[in-house]
């Protein structure tokens, strides 16, 4: 034989077998990488169905994963004997192990999430795509760490719980938008993701987290959503994906304050309040601006491009976005 040829055969090989590097130890860490994400992301929808009451099937499974029968089964029989799940008939069970599992991994989701959207300021529209990506890729000892930097959040941009570090969700009392009594304020606790359409319809009204509204009007064609200025028409289908819940006597005085985005130019105002929604990070930079309440704070100069706008605050200039200075209730003072 060659001796070229024998050369090239063995280097192929070496490259093919070589351990930790090779070809096949590749191929294989990519298949066990691949099977972790299947079975996380089924654990996640078992979780979401049983918080939901319902119970789930193989065919439920297969849907929301988009496999064939053949291969959810499959799954399941690998998650079987993982110990994750039993079968009760043809619905689908969870052991405490995989309720565990499953948590953590919601916990890791909403915690990106969070992260995105209030952090790295990633557009709301994109970030469940990129946490899904980082969900199977961080460690619980990362998830505590960006957990405390973020100063302990209890909800993700979309308003759904997150697991605190023991895997426990905290309900909060809650219904659809289009089941709330009509004239009575509530505030926007949850706008869920799913579908996508829906959600990204919403958003473009400007609807957002924290808002209090109301009511005010509805029929089998339509929803109309008030908050004090603006009014917002939705389809019922698309309304039903807004979860408020009720506001304290106090939230509801607060309600009725302006928002720092809302002052005009030089109109001086003293800050109420930040939204509760400001958490982790945000929170500390808008009190290390010294964005307190009490604190006297004005327009000063006008963007040409609309933001950031500069605000003038205890003898110093600060520069807000319009959807930083919509989370800061204010009262009206003087014009100078």
């Amino acid at each position: 034989m060659n001796i070229s040829l024998v050369l090239l055969a063995t280097v192929l090989l070496i490259a093919i077998l070589v351990p930790r590097y090779g070809l096949l130890a590749t191929f294989s860490a990519m298949r066990q990488r691949l099977q972790k994400e299947l079975t996380e992301d089924a654990l996640k929808f078992l979780i979401e169905r049983q918080y939901l009451g319902n119970n789930p099937s193989i065919e439920s499974l297969a849907g929301k994963l988009h496999l064939s029968h053949t291969k959810a089964s499959q799954l399941v029989g690998q998650m079987e004997s993982q110990g994750l799940l039993a079968m009760k008939g043809l619905q689908l069970t969870l052991t405490p192990a995989g309720e565990q599992l499953g948590l953590r991994v919601i916990r890791a989701h909403r915690l990106w999430e969070k992260y995105l959207a209030d952090e790295a300021k990633m557009p709301l529209h994109r970030i469940h795509r990129e946490a899904h990506r980082l969900e199977h890729n961080t460690t619980s000892d990362q998830l505590n760490r960006m957990e405390a930097e973020m100063g302990f959040p209890v909800r993700d941009p979309h308003g759904d719980p997150i697991p605190n570090i023991s895997g426990k969700i905290v309900e909060t009392e809650k219904m659809p938008a289009t089941e709330w009594p009509q004239a009575k304020t509530a505030r926007i606790i949850e706008i869920e993701d799913e579908p996508q359409i829906a959600y990204q319809q919403i958003v473009a009204t400007g609807l957002r987290l924290g808002m209090h509204v109301r009511i005010l009007d509805r029929t089998k064609d339509s929803v109309v959503i008030g908050d004090g200025i603006n009014e917002y028409r939705l389809a019922p289908i698309i309304a039903a994906n807004i979860q408020v819940a009720p506001v304290s006597e106090d939230a509801e005085i607060a309600a009725t304050h302006p928002t720092l985005a809302q002052l005009k130019p030089r109109q001086v105002a003293k800050i109420v309040s930040l939204d509760e929604t400001v958490q982790g990070f945000t929170r500390r930079r808008f009190l290390d601006l010294g964005l307190t309440p009490g604190a006297e704070i004005y327009p000063e100069l006008e963007n040409f491009f609309g933001e950031p706008r500069a605000y003038r605050i205890r003898g110093t200039l600060i520069a807000l976005r319009k959807n930083q200075a919509e989370q800061i209730k204010v009262t009206l003072q003087e014009t100078i």
